[in-house]
C-alpha cells in the first residue's frame, strides 16, 4: 500500500528496518525537533516538558507487549510519552496496556535525563503522584509537578499544560499506522511514532 513513486516495498522496509536498528530515524527526528525549537523563537535544549500516556488497541499482529488497561478499557499497548512546551516528542517507551503509568514513568524519565539534561520540570497529571515525585526528585534531580484536574468541571477542559501532551497525541493518531498499534514488535512501534513526528515536523518547517 505504498504511493506509486516508491521504491519496490522489499527496498523500503529493508532501509526502514535498518534505520530502525542503527538510529538513524531517532537521529532524523531529533534534528528536526532542534530546528522547530528554534524555528519557534525557542532554545534548542529544552528545559520544561509534559509526561503521558495513551492506550491503544492492537491487533492480531502483535506478538509481545500485549495487557489490558482496566482504567480505560482498552486491550493493546501503552504509550508513555514526554514532549517539549511545543509538543515535540523528547522522549518515550511502548509498553503493555497493563503497565501502570508510574511503572511506565521511571524508564522514560530516565531516559529524558541521559538525553535531555536540562530538563528540570515535568508537568503530569494525578496518575503519577505519590512516591514517584519523591524518587524522581530524589535521583534524577526533576520536579514532577502535579496538575490537578479543576473539580468543579465536567466534561473535556483543557488543563494547564497536560492539554500539550494530549494535543500530540492527537496529532499521532491522525495518521493510520498510529490509530491503534498494528505492529508485531514495540521497536516498531516506536520508529512509527518518530515516523509521524519527522512528518509532522517537516511540514511545520517548510509551511
Amino acid at each position: 500500500m505504498l504511493p506509486h513513486d516508491f521504491p519496490p516495498y522489499r527496498s523500503v522496509f529493508h532501509f526502514f528496518t535498518l534505520w530502525k536498528r542503527d538510529g538513524t530515524l531517532q537521529e532524523i527526528h531529533d534534528k528536526l525537533r532542534e530546528q522547530v525549537r528554534v524555528h519557534e523563537g525557542r532554545k534548542a535544549t529544552p528545559t520544561a516538558a509534559i509526561l503521558d500516556s495513551q492506550s491503544v488497541k492492537t491487533t492480531e499482529e502483535a506478538s509481545e507487549e500485549r495487557g489490558f488497561d482496566a482504567g480505560k478499557k482498552v486491550k493493546g499497548r501503552k504509550r508513555h510519552v514526554i514532549v517539549d512546551v511545543l509538543g515535540l516528542v523528547l522522549a518515550m517507551a511502548v509498553t503493555g496496556a497493563s503497565v501502570q503509568d508510574r511503572d511506565g514513568a521511571l524508564p522514560v524519565l530516565k531516559q529524558l535525563k541521559i538525553e535531555h539534561p536540562t530538563v528540570r520540570v515535568v508537568w503530569v497529571d494525578s496518575a503519577y503522584a505519590g512516591k514517584l515525585v519523591i524518587s524522581v526528585k530524589k535521583t534524577l534531580g526533576i520536579d514532577l509537578v502535579v496538575v490537578q484536574r479543576p473539580d468543579i468541571t465536567r466534561g473535556f477542559i483543557p488543563v494547564s499544560w497536560r492539554w500539550i501532551g494530549e494535543r500530540t497525541f492527537g496529532w499521532l493518531n491522525r495518521y493510520r499506522r498510529l490509530s491503534k498499534s498494528y505492529e508485531r514488535y514495540i521497536s516498531t512501534d516506536q520508529a512509527m511514532i518518530h515516523v509521524g513526528m519527522i512528518n509532522l515536523m517537516v511540514r511545520r518547517l517548510t509551511a
